[in-house]
């Protein structure tokens, strides 16, 4: 439960931070952060909930990102299913509590509420190829890093600092482009209060991100686990002596 409820708390801050920067703050006249505000916006809400609960739960925020490090064998099987439901959860709750505040200025519509999309929705009017590779692409380097800097050799107690950074890049990237998922419960939360053409495309938002997830964690479990085969025979072998 300790467990669970941080990746809900992560999530749900994530969306609601992320998202809500994008939706209150973006195009505020004369004041809107535009695309960088919520690009960090994003990376922010990872950096600073990896500093509060991430010593919980590792602070994934992100189903793709626990398939990955699954993948990477680096997340236990039996906690998969309950932090991905917990993940999508957290991201409704703050979908519906952004809705509910967004709501309240009289003439508000939400215009596609920070939902990701492709075609006809995609921000920049990107086809479906390129959305695709775009997702799957940024997720496969999210996840990367995310092993890369918690393994290791790593600096200790730093890696929640590139990881949001890295983050902020991903959404300086592809914003204009698919609107930034790597998430599939971020999506999934904006996307029930868009409306039924947003939901139609979720399956993308799913998709993309947990097949460049997992593939991140393959190769990441090829790149690094050497090094560990060698330091654990050799801590063995002191051992046996």
């Amino acid at each position: 439960m300790r467990r669970t409820t941080a990746e809900f708390f992560g999530t749900f801050w994530l969306t609601f931070g992320g998202c809500g920067a994008a939706v209150l703050s973006a195009a505020f006249p004369e004041l809107g952060i535009g695309f960088l505000g919520v690009a960090f916006a994003f990376g922010f809400t990872v950096l600073t909930m990896a500093y509060a609960v991430g010593h919980i739960s590792g602070g994934h925020f992100n189903p793709a990102v626990t398939l990955g490090l699954w993948s990477a064998r680096r997340c236990a099987s039996r906690h998969v299913l309950p932090y991905i439901i917990a993940q999508v959860i957290g991201a409704t709750v703050a979908a519906f509590t952004l809705y509910t505040i967004a709501s309240g200025k009289a003439g508000w519509v939400p215009n596609g509420f920070a939902a990701n999309g492709y075609g006809e929705l995609s921000p920049g009017k990107y086809g479906l190829a390129a959305c695709l590779i775009t997702e799957v692409l940024t997720t496969f380097i999210f996840v990367f890093i995310i092993v890369g800097t918690t393994s290791k050799g790593a600096a200790a107690g730093f890696a929640g600092i590139p990881i949001g950074f890295a983050l902020v890049l991903i959404h300086l990237i592809s914003i204009p482009v698919t609107n930034t998922s790597v998430n599939p419960a971020r999506s999934t939360g904006p996307a029930l209060f868009a409306g039924p053409d947003y939901i139609a495309q979720l399956w993308l938002f799913w998709l993309a991100p947990i097949v460049g997830a997992i593939a991140a964690g393959a190769m990441a479990r090829w790149l690094y686990e050497p090094a560990d085969i060698v330091e654990t025979a050799i801590i063995e072998r002191g051992a046996g002596i």
